[in-house]
């Protein structure tokens, strides 16, 4: 650890016990954007040298020639020698009342669940977050930062030989008092067969040693950190999206917000704020969508895989859309393993992820989409307004084009609240990034719509307490949202972006 500064977060007034105010702790955190033992002004510095010690080389090479990874003779499935980390093999997905009512594609089964951690703790009264500069192979500027601890059970069992996990046992052992978080959620269902996630946060109990490569960051500092470009990684994002918010003691704490967008967001975080639909309603809506929906996967062979072909370098839909699967050697500095071979999903364009927002009655609502994945543990998870990757409609009937993507492709500067260009998770994705907008609108969707629904960031944030509710694009904007309701710009390029 290096310096600490004069905090500039108020201490939370009282002496509740430090559980009884997580949520205001939270919000206290959130307010100090200028930082606590690090300062803002000096992150930057620190984040280059921790660049320059931990890195990747990447090096493509053929699918067979992958050292430690072999071809099923029989189904053509990409697996592990050990049987551990994950296999690419094929699925036939039958949708009849979809768009597109069936389709095969490659998919990633990796059946066991890892751990997604951050460890927080109390300095000079706020709370702090242990944060890793953690360097993937699929990163498209090399280190992001990353969760305390970011490990599949392959990795934290040590399957590869590599060194043990920093910090893993804070998590397997959260204490007597428990985490603060501590829930299952999934990851991409387009790509993952049934993949999910422990997303923990664990307060720690007295002295930790801080490792080269981690630094304790203010939640404040992270929201700031989320306005820019490949920043913060997915696994960070969907850890910090879980945390609760208070919300009359923010405006008891630090002031009601002056302009009329906060002021409708800080009503939206009360959970006594008139929804558009109550909570039940809600509940009732997800659990039809997943009844009706009719959904048939079923993971096949890789080999011959319909509308796919092989090729010695990558497996390609035969129309040149969606993804390819690629293979790489790599080679890093600063990571449990110095070298290993894998397989990769490389996506075919640069995405769109989006929420539209609208005040109604003063509360701030966000448009979610009731979305179907193949590859969801439950058919059904509430996704954002928009998430699509406009590239690959070109392939597909005028019908299949997402609803609101011309609302958010092209969206009027001055309605923009947030707009920042992120990865996805470099650890299985190569190079995968979306552009993560959020757009005030004017426009409604009906009451009864089947696929949309309005609903507040409080019944968001409830839900998250909970497994396979809100996607992991939905979990990302989330923790975006959040970052708007503290005073200051987080994304003071978020015109220029749009405009570029």
């Amino acid at each position: 650890m290096t310096e600490a500064t004069t905090h500039p977060a108020r201490r939370p007034r009282g002496s509740a016990p430090p559980r009884a105010a997580t949520p205001l702790r939270v919000a206290a955190s959130a307010y100090a954007r200028e930082g606590g033992l690090t300062a803002h002004s000096t992150f930057h510095d620190w984040y280059a040298e921790a660049g320059e010690r931990a890195f990747t080389r990447v090096e493509r090479v053929p699918l067979d020639e992958l050292d430690g990874w072999e071809t099923d003779p029989g189904t053509g499935n990409l697996r592990h020698h050990t049987g551990g980390f994950f296999t690419v093999e094929g699925l036939e997905v039958r949708m009849p009342a979809g768009a597109v009512p069936a389709w095969s594609q490659p998919i990633i089964n990796q059946p066991e669940v890892g751990v997604l951690g951050i460890l927080v703790k109390e300095f000079d009264g706020v709370l702090h977050c242990l944060m890793q500069a953690k360097v993937e192979p699929g990163n498209a500027n090399g280190v992001q930062i990353s969760p305390t601890v970011q490990a599949t059970r392959s990795n934290y069992t040590r399957v590869h030989g590599g060194r043990p996990v920093p910090y893993l046992d804070r998590f397997r052992d959260p204490g007597p008092r428990g985490p603060l978080v501590d829930v299952r959620q999934s990851e991409q269902g387009s790509a993952f067969h049934h993949k999910r996630n422990r997303n923990m946060v664990v307060e720690a109990d007295g002295d930790v040693e801080v490792h080269d490569g981690f630094r304790w960051l203010t939640l404040g500092q992270l929201h700031r950190l989320l306005a820019e470009d490949d920043l913060v990684n997915m696994d960070a994002r969907t850890v910090l999206s879980c945390l609760p918010f208070a919300h009359e003691e923010l405006a008891r704490e630090f002031g009601p917000p002056a302009d009329a967008f906060r002021a409708a967001l800080f009503r939206s975080c009360d959970p006594y704020a008139e929804a558009r639909h109550p909570m039940g309603a809600v509940l009732s809506w997800i659990t039809e969508a997943r009844t009706r929906t009719e959904v048939r996967a079923r993971r096949v062979p890789l080999a011959g895989l319909p509308g796919w072909h092989r090729t010695p370098e990558r497996i390609s839909h035969t129309t040149g859309a969606f993804f390819d699967v690629i293979g790489v050697r790599v080679e890093a500095g600063g990571r449990e393993v110095a070298r290993w071979s894998q397989p990769m999903i490389e996506p075919h364009g640069t995405g769109v992820v989006a929420f539209l927002t609208r005040s109604i009655d003063g509360v701030l609502h966000v448009l979610m989409n009731a979305r179907v994945e193949a590859g969801y543990m439950d058919v059904v998870e509430l996704a954002p307004t928009v998430q699509c990757t406009p590239a690959s409609y070109a392939h597909l009937p005028r019908s299949a084009r997402p609803r609101f993507l011309d609302e958010v492709e092209h969206p009027d500067p001055a309605r923009v609240r947030f707009h920042s260009v992120l990865s996805e998770e470099g650890g299985r994705f190569h190079h995968a990034r979306n552009r993560y907008l959020i757009v005030d609108t004017d426009l409604d969707v009906p009451p009864d719509d089947p696929d949309y629904r309005w609903m507040t960031a409080h019944q968001l944030v409830e839900l998250l307490r909970h497994s396979h509710y809100l996607n992991i694009q939905a979990r990302s904007l989330v923790a975006c949202l959040q970052s708007l309701l503290m005073p200051g710009e987080p994304a003071p390029t978020a015109e220029r972006k749009v405009r570029t």
